[in-house]
Parts: structure tokens; sequence; C-alpha cells
């Protein structure tokens, strides 16, 4: 986990609701950053963009999605 970068942008889900149970993603430096809206500053991960974006194909194909 890494700590809380200061001066980045940070974007809620297009998917999140009124009840602010969602994610928030930046963009840092070479990599994704992904954090708890409800806990922004208990750090965030951080993914290569290959490896986001392979997280979001298996998302949107439904590979998580329960049986």
């Amino acid at each position: 986990m890494e700590a809380r970068p200061t001066t980045v942008k940070w974007r809620k889900s297009s998917y999140s609701g009124g009840t602010g149970e969602c994610v928030e993603l930046a963009e840092l430096a070479a990599k994704i950053g992904v954090r708890d809206s409800k806990a922004p500053d208990a750090g965030c991960l951080s993914f290569s963009p290959d490896v986001w974006a392979a997280f979001v194909a298996d998302v949107r194909s439904g590979q998580y999605d329960p049986s």
C-alpha cells in the first residue's frame, strides 16, 4: 500500500451510489491508484496500467460476478 499522494486528482467510480461505498481512482506517475473514498487517508493500492486494464476487462466480462 502506498502513502497518500497529495498532488493528484482523485475521481470516484461512475458506479458509486449515494451511500458512500465506492472507490476512487487517480493517475500516479506510471501507475493507477485506487483508494477507499470513505478512508482516503488510509493510503492506496497502485497497479501498472496493463494490470489495471486486464482487471477492468475481467470485470466487464463478468469474471467476478457471483454464480
